[in-house]
């Protein structure tokens, strides 16, 4: 059992998630021995300066430079740390975005647009192709802007209800924002990343189970913030392909009306 298990971590359900929760385990267990170090410290402390045992005040401080070294020395052990084991480890683990797309170019890819207090999902269709976005043709109508002289969107479809992905496959969402900043985080896959006006940011994982959960927002966005929280729902790649597919062809029907 891991002492993750202990703070109530849902089951991991990302094929990168077990690294996250063995280097969060780590810093756990470090954390804990800082702790259970400090307050060992604390103690002493407490009891070698009691004022019952040092009535009258030292007003000459410390003489030595033991405190001096001690403190290099954290400092070279922090270092090492950083520079020897943790940079290295998180770039032989961290996938570029280029490795992503070149080891699965036809990998789902959704747009992931935050406001408050919601979440919007764009999926590009039966040609995997965004059509074009404008934020000055955002109406009631159409939410996101797409303009209707880009024929790359006629097959473009709008989900407000939930996200759906396939398992087993690299999905790549492209996360951005209509308003303010948020977070959009997905705790079962061990993953978030900020949502910036302005800017469309990819994140990538690959699920390797079947699931229903929520997504939420990581970052305070207003007084609604714990309310912005969505539905995401990972399927079979069959019952997946299917499914948008049919929503692709009814929107296309739609335009062609």
């Amino acid at each position: 059992m891991s002492i993750l298990d202990y703070f109530g971590l849902p089951e991991n359900y990302s094929q990168h998630g077990e690294q996250v929760d063995q280097m969060n385990s780590v810093i756990t267990w470090l954390m804990l021995v800082l702790f259970v170090g400090w307050t060992a410290f604390f103690l002493i402390t407490l009891f070698k300066f009691w004022h019952k045992r040092s009535p009258k005040a030292s007003y000459s401080g410390v003489t030595n430079h033991v405190s001096s070294h001690l403190e290099i020395g954290v400092v070279i052990v922090e270092a090492v740390f950083l520079l020897g084991f943790a940079f290295p480890l998180w770039a032989e683990r961290t996938d570029k975005f280029e490795r992503v797309v070149a080891n699965d170019p036809d990998a789902p890819r959704i747009r992931v647009i935050g406001q408050q207090y919601s979440w919007t999902y764009h999926y590009p269709g039966n040609d995997g192709v965004f059509g074009r976005t404008d934020n000055t043709l955002i109406t009631g109508d159409n939410p996101l802007g797409i303009d209707s002289s880009d024929p790359n969107g006629d097959d473009d479809f709008i989900s407000t209800s939930e996200l759906k992905i396939p398992v087993g496959r690299d999905c790549i969402l492209q996360v951005t924002s209509k308003d303010v900043i948020h977070n959009f985080a997905i705790v079962p896959m061990r993953i978030q990343q900020d949502c910036i006006p302005g800017k469309e940011i990819p994140m990538w994982f690959k699920p390797v189970k079947e699931l229903s959960t929520y997504v939420v927002c990581a970052q305070l966005c207003g007084e609604k913030h714990a309310d912005m929280k969505g539905s995401m729902e990972v399927v079979n790649a069959e019952e997946y392909y299917k499914w948008a597919k049919q929503r692709s062809d009814d929107e296309l029907a739609k335009k062609k009306k």
